[in-house]
């Protein structure tokens, strides 16, 4: 096992609790007259299209291409100021949902979503990072279940499998982009839980026993990526707006199945994409529903 016992429940709590939320999130603009604020509709895209999914792929390769070109030329001012945005529009989704804020009060979600984007970006707290994180995501998702349907998120979950077992084991892009959110922007889009060994405590606790003055100690973090908690979400909105809530809570099984089991059997200092467990683990879950006549 990669990460102690406590500290891989945490992070399998977080991705749990994470995915109710979204479910929450996303039924709220699934409903009559909710619609999605801040010119976040898709009213000129096809709905439920499977074609949808190349345009998806594309922003995502996009969004990924101007990553690199923004840390080639070193902005990283450029580069907070997007994740801030991207934050600000993600939680105040969130809070219009959360607060049932009339359509004409949404911006109020952006007011309360404020403090927290900032104290996420530019202050670095790790409390408001992870409590932000719980919130961003089940954001995210809403806007992408309306223009999904579900052979458009099955294609699409085996596409971002095969790219990140490729960006993982292959050329190693998200070790190097996870590198540079946490070393030079100070963020890092994904749960983050900082925690000291046995050996370490035991260390501390033996210099200030001997009164001696406390060495700085590199302390371990556990981490899942955003992309591993949001897909999961989107795919469970897809088959509530599709089907019933019971799918979801199928897909929502099989992914913490998939993550449960990864983060059971990796090892320790070796780097593993998640995305193909999690996967394998939701399309067991649907085969499971359509076998018990959930569908």
């Amino acid at each position: 096992m990669k990460h102690n016992v406590k500290i891989t429940l945490i992070i399998l709590l977080m991705f749990l609790l994470t995915q109710f939320l979204g479910l929450f999130v996303i039924n709220y603009y699934l409903q009559p007259g909710h619609v999605l604020p801040y010119s976040m509709g898709v009213q000129d895209v096809p709905q439920e299209s499977t074609w949808n999914v190349l345009s998806i792929v594309i922003a995502f390769i996009f969004a990924i291409g101007i990553f690199f070109l923004f840390k080639k030329f070193k902005s990283k001012f450029v580069l907070k100021l997007w994740f801030f945005i991207v934050i600000v529009i993600a939680l105040g989704l969130f809070f219009t949902a959360l607060l049932d804020l009339p359509k004409g009060f949404a911006f109020l979600g952006l007011i309360f979503a404020l403090p927290l984007a900032l104290s996420k970006v530019y202050d670095g707290n790790i409390v408001s990072h992870n409590l932000s994180e719980l919130m961003i995501y089940p954001g995210i998702a809403a806007v992408f279940v309306p223009i999904l349907n579900f052979w458009g998120i099955i294609i699409l979950l085996v596409l971002i499998s095969i790219y990140d077992m490729w960006a993982v084991w292959q050329s190693k892009i998200m070790q190097k982009m996870a590198k540079y959110q946490m070393d030079e922007l100070k963020i890092f889009s994904g749960f983050l839980v900082p925690y000291l060994t046995k050996a370490q405590r035991e260390k501390i606790m033996a210099m200030k026993a001997k009164s001696k003055k406390e060495k700085p100690m590199k302390v371990n973090m556990a981490v899942l990526g955003g992309g591993d908690v949001v897909f999961p979400i989107i795919t469970a909105g897809v088959m509530l707006k599709l089907f019933n809530p019971y799918v979801s809570f199928f897909v929502i099984g099989g992914a913490l199945l998939g993550l449960a089991l990864l983060m059971s059997f990796s090892e320790k200092k070796k780097f593993y994409p998640a995305m193909p467990f999690i996967t394998v683990g939701m399309f067991i879950g649907l085969l499971i529903a359509w076998i018990t006549g959930v569908f």
